[in-house]
């Protein structure tokens, strides 16, 4: 097998996986001076072969990327993360680099290294990128006891450390006026050990086009990152670790042009506002830290971790434009600082036991500050003076989350393993909540080349705490802003029954794999954009009844290796009982007694891509296919938008130290539309990126 070549690999303890690999491993061993093997990289590989054991994916689909991987997919490790992981199976885009995963309308959960990363607050920006990733992997479908609160995906990052010393700067940019430069360094001293990297980007296409230009008027964005890992081998048996992250990003909210608004309000005597010269703001920024202790035996291996993360969103409006165009102008601030501890171990009790064991606390506190301009209105909702006035909101709260888990792997024959636990989870917020969580999974290896799995896994996911509304619907009766209704009933907890089937079949070079799944929700979680800030609250369906199939295949010989997905996938809700107030009051009755789809939900999605390298020249590509997703028709999301295809091309080629690429994003200038700006809980229409061409060097040193 050759560097940067794809192929299909089966990952242990999972029955369906596609996964990108290159020959070697990514903590190869440096040579010694004399020809020897580094005893440091060996500990490290011992460490972090130790580290896996604590949370394997028995039963799980699980879908990989490595770095060689990432530099295949056109765009490499310059994308959005989210750009990576839609290469896998069953993952559909949304607006703002948002994606679902099975037909969920987030529920993702970040890991750095097994550790859980705390949710922030982030609608456009992202804070993790590939540039940091030795490996990013999505773990999907009826998951194991030690995966928990976010449940659609696990999205588990391996970082790179500081392993092979040596560094590289990039310059990478083109068209939409893309200007990016990065640089990543790694060194190593005994058995201390670092990797760093940071990044800015300056583009004209920060959000998504609102009318499917080019280049959208009014959408620049400046973002920056940077990133590290720090690693200290005490001994052969234990090693601490640091992780440290900040990200920052800006970006104006893109205009349409031509318009003017309709309300028919005037503010000041003003009652005309192009629409051009609307100036709205946003504003994200994350710092992120973890410190971790491992200790492996031979019989067990443990992992003590502190995580905290701040994170900041501030939204500035353009007065008097949003005034008049939407009756508010908001300005928004919100923090959100956690933090707390993670405690994980494995124990082999013998040849046919493996019992784990974790422990989560973690303390969320979130504030919010509003100040919004507007109008008063008499009983009609007639404008009565066209002087604004200003209406402070202010909010805050704290949330503790206390888990506990214990399984056990328990090998029936050489050819059958059954994975059985319990999850607590507890949950104190705007409510206080908690739930005891059965896991069951059953992996059948008949053949060989055969892997079979079956598995059912009981749900419990808070809503976004920090994305809970705290505003005070009462104070904006009378106004332009009241809410269509009053009742402002507190999220729930979503609580679910998941089940999921699977096959794999390896066929010389060739692997295949079918997986479906199935789930019943109590309470089930959507997020919608309400008011005038572009920020994400949470709702509830009474009812909810997610399912679907993913068909995988993969081919890899010689220097060329491709893939190929399509899923199935249907996902429903019924009955709208909290966050009422931000619904139509029609819309809300249609919905109590009847189920509808999901804004998010796209019947069928599919991607494919291929490489081929011959010497020093990578050639690659890749499709994405989607059926859209939905938009209102004769009744609430009742219509789905038209479909879409996007190809994207890649030249990579390598002179010694100098690295050369070209990229062709969307070749064939596809126009389409992700939203259109109608459906329950949606906001303003978006377009996918028009073609572009990029150009990137890196230098190694």
């Amino acid at each position: 097998m050759r560097p940067n070549s794809l192929r299909p690999m089966l990952l242990t303890g999972s029955a369906l996986a596609l996964a990108f690999s290159v020959a070697g491993s990514a903590f190869a061993a440096d040579a010694a001076p004399g020809g020897g093997v580094s005893e440091v990289v060996v500990t490290a590989q011992r460490l972090n072969a130790a580290r896996d054991t604590i949370q394997p994916q028995t039963g799980a689909s699980t879908y990989a990327f490595n770095q060689q991987a990432i530099q295949s997919v056109p765009g490499g490790d310059n994308l959005q993360l989210s750009q990576i992981v839609l290469q896998a199976p069953g993952v559909a885009q949304d607006s703002f680099g948002q994606l679902h995963v099975r037909g969920d309308h987030n529920g993702l959960q970040y890991r750095l290294n097994d550790v859980i990363l705390p949710e922030g607050l982030s609608v456009f920006g992202q804070a993790l990128n590939p540039r940091l990733a030795d490996r990013v992997q999505l773990i999907t479908g009826a998951l194991p006891a030690q995966y928990g609160l976010r449940t659609a995906g696990i999205i588990d990052i391996r970082t790179k450390s500081g392993v092979d010393n040596g560094g590289q700067i990039s310059l990478y940019g083109g068209s939409h006026s893309t200007f990016q430069p990065s640089g990543e360094y790694a060194a190593s001293s005994g058995g201390l050990s670092m990797f760093v990297s940071g990044d800015y980007l300056s583009s004209g296409l920060g959000v998504e086009s609102p009318d499917g230009r080019s280049m959208p008027l009014h959408d620049r964005t400046e973002q920056a990152h940077a990133f590290g890992y720090f690693e200290d081998i005490l001994d052969p048996s234990n090693k601490l670790s640091a992780i440290l992250g900040v990200s920052s990003a800006h970006f104006q909210i893109p205009n349409l042009s031509g318009l003017q608004p309709g309300l028919g309000l005037t503010v000041n005597g003003q009652g005309a506002f192009p629409s051009e010269a609307l100036n709205e703001q946003h504003r994200e920024s994350t710092g992120f830290g973890v410190v971790s202790l491992l200790h492996t035996s031979d019989k067990w291996t443990a992992q003590l971790s502190l995580f905290a993360r701040q994170s900041a969103l501030d939204f500035t409006p353009s007065f008097p434009g949003d005034l008049l165009y939407n009756g508010i102008s908001q300005a928004a601030a919100k923090r959100d600082t956690a933090g707390g501890l993670q405690a994980e171990g494995v124990y082999t009790l013998n040849d046919n036991h493996t019992i784990r064991a974790g422990l989560l606390l973690q303390v969320d506190r979130s504030t919010s500050a509003t100040t919004s301009l507007v109008l008063p209105v008499d009983a009609d909702g007639v404008q009565t003076s066209d002087r604004p006035f200003s209406i402070a909101d202010n909010g805050a709260r704290t949330a503790g989350t206390y888990s506990a888990y214990l399984q056990d792997e328990w090998k029936l024959t050489g050819d059958l393993v059954l994975n059985y636990g319990l999850r607590f989870d507890q949950f104190d917020g705007y409510r206080s909540e908690n739930q005891l969580s059965p896991r069951l999974n059953l992996v059948w290896t008949p053949l060989h080349d055969t892997t079979v799995h079956l598995g059912y896994s009981r749900y419990f996911t808070p809503p976004p705490f920090e994305l809970v509304a705290s505003q005070t619907v009462s104070k904006f009766a009378g106004t332009t802003a009241a809410s269509p209704g009053t009742a402002d009933t507190t999220p729930y907890a979503e609580r679910a029954d998941y089940y999921d089937v699977g096959v794999s079949q390896k066929l010389g070079d060739f692997t295949l794999g079918l997986d479906t799944y199935y789930k019943t929700a109590r309470h089930l979680i959507d997020e919608g954009q309400f008011g005038a800030p572009i920020i994400l609250t949470p709702f509830n369906y009474l009812d909810g009844r997610v399912y679907g199939a993913e068909l995988t295949g993969s081919y890899a010989k010689g220097p060329f290796s491709a893939y190929a997905n399509l899923a199935y996938s249907k996902a429903q809700g019924r009955d709208i009982v909290t966050s009422e107030f931000a619904f139509d009051p029609a819309d809300l009755a249609y919905i109590r007694g009847h189920y509808i789809y999901l804004d998010h939900d796209q019947t069928y999605t599919a991607s494919l891509g291929a490489a081929y390298r011959f010497g020093d020249t990578r050639v690659s590509g890749d499709l994405v296919y989607g059926s859209g997703l939905r938009a209102d028709g004769d009744v609430p999301n009742g219509r789905a938008l038209p479909a879409y295809t996007q190809v994207n091309l890649s030249l990579g080629h390598s002179f010694g130290r100098t690295d050369l690429r070209v990229d062709l994003i969307n070749v064939l200038d596809a126009v389409y539309e992700i939203r259109d700006g109608t459906g329950v809980g949606v906001g303003a229409p978006q377009f996918g990126a028009r073609r572009g061409v990029f150009v990137g060097v890196t230098r190694r040193f």
